[in-house]
């Protein structure tokens, strides 16, 4: 009987696995395993000096790339800065690369935008794929929190230089969310202020959504945060953590990323979904008001009208900041990837 016990026990566990692949793909399922190690270790003390700083004018055509720890000082001797000009930084996820799909698509929102420097870094030698997903994750992982101990040095170095608080907005898709509440919290130790905005474009949820506050980007690590949910649950966090939550449609999968479509193309409806989110936020760069947002306690109440009375504000760039709580707001046919 025991040894029967046994067997079905291994069948519903398999059985188990094998669903969850099914549904979410093997990399999202050992990501929420026991078989990964989250390690957010304050004390490793890893070298990212390798880390690149991507420096760019575009009203005067001007890029520049040194690596983080030279990057502010080269950067004032390269160039004669305006102090008055607005100051966007940019960190991305995991495995990106500064030619991937999402500092692109930074690049090209902010390219016309008057009055700007953008920053983007590349942490990509410390967060690459190289050694197999699930290692390569826990990894990346390890370095989240000396990045963003860089990454705050580098903010405190442009502040040191004439650059005022109230002007910077770091900007952060999945992993690089988190790194900026690291980045975030030594900016405000350091300086004893806080950056105006940071944007947690669907913060990484494998690692992070079951970890200590202190661990995540949350509301106090700037002036104001807002974080936007495209796969919560998924790929993305599924705490709420900032000033203001923003869960675009319902928060967990966005409406073009069919699975049974994707899948014949390799890809996955979380990574879909996950990507879809900065795809959503950079289109709202040049397009102000694009995305309405109403405050409301579920999905369900807001698909079916009952939140149609309550608090609006906007989503995406041109948010005010003056709205706290839990926002919905649908995308309708924009930003179909």
């Amino acid at each position: 009987m025991e040894r029967v016990f046994y067997i079905l026990s291994a069948f519903l566990y398999i059985n188990t696995q094998a669903n969850w692949v099914a549904e979410y793909g093997p990399f999202k399922t050992l990501l929420y395993s026991d078989w990964i190690t989250c390690d957010h270790s304050r004390d490793l003390d890893l070298n990212v000096t390798a880390t690149e700083v991507y420096f760019y004018d575009f009203q005067n055509n001007f890029n520049y790339s040194y690596t983080i720890e030279s990057a502010a000082e080269a950067i004032q001797n390269a160039y004669n800065l305006d102090v008055t000009r607005r100051l966007i930084l940019f960190v991305p996820g995991y495995k990106s690369h500064i030619i991937r799909n999402a500092p692109e698509l930074i690049r090209v929102a902010f390219k016309n935008v008057p009055n700007v420097y953008l920053m983007i870094i590349d942490h990509s030698i410390y967060t690459s794929a190289q050694g197999g997903k699930v290692k390569s994750y826990e990894r990346s992982v390890n370095y989240a929190y000396d990045l963003g101990k860089a990454v705050g040095k580098l903010l405190t170095k442009f502040r040191l230089m004439g650059f005022e608080s109230k002007n910077i907005h770091c900007i952060g898709h999945s992993l690089g969310s988190h790194i900026l509440g690291y980045a975030g919290s030594t900016y405000i130790n350091m300086t004893s202020e806080k950056v105006r905005r940071i944007t947690g474009i669907d913060p990484a949820g494998p690692c992070f959504s079951n970890s200590l506050i202190e661990d995540q980007l949350r509301s106090g690590c700037a002036e104001y945060v807002e974080v936007y949910h495209c796969n919560a649950g998924g790929l993305g966090t599924t705490s709420v953590l900032a000033d203001t939550d923003f869960f675009l449609n319902d928060g967990k999968t966005q409406p073009h990323c069919d699975a049974s479509f994707l899948n014949s193309f390799g890809d996955s409806e979380a990574r879909c979904s996950h990507k879809s989110c900065v795809k959503y936020w950079t289109e709202t760069v040049g397009n102000p008001g694009w995305y309405l947002a109403w405050k409301c306690d579920s999905y369900k109440a807001f698909s079916k009208g009952k939140c149609a009375a309550n608090e609006v504000t906007i989503a995406g760039y041109s948010n005010p900041g003056n709205a706290t709580g839990v926002f919905y707001a649908s995308t309708g046919t924009y930003g179909v990837v």
